[in-house]
């Protein structure tokens, strides 16, 4: 059963970039981490992933570097400040701010 959450876990982020860090902190989750353990572990599940899904956009030419590399920076210190703020966020807030997010971006993609 893992082996098939862990398909759909790459597919996701194939179609979408990092988006199956959403089914992973789910699954993680419903595994017994807390919410603080599955975001973590998510973002260390979803670097190689991300990494593999990258170089496919870049030899297949649907990648713009220049547009990338101008959010590179600033994307490394939210990162950083993402990480240093995970520990001190309280569980409650960390899921009610996640959902909406969430939430927010499929009214979006639906709207558009």
């Amino acid at each position: 059963m893992l082996f098939f959450f862990g398909i759909a876990i790459g597919l996701l982020n194939g179609f979408f970039g990092s988006g199956g860090g959403i089914l992973a902190v789910a699954l993680l989750e419903k595994k017994g981490l807390s919410p603080r353990q599955a975001h973590a572990t998510s973002i260390a599940l979803i670097l190689p992933l991300s990494i593999i899904s990258l170089g496919v956009y870049y030899l297949r030419g649907n990648l713009s570097l220049g547009q990338s590399l101008f959010f590179f920076v600033p994307a490394l210190l939210g990162s950083v400040c993402g990480a240093w703020c995970l520990k001190r966020i309280p569980v409650f807030l960390l899921k009610i701010s996640f959902s909406i997010l969430i939430l927010y971006s499929a009214a979006k993609i639906l709207l558009t």
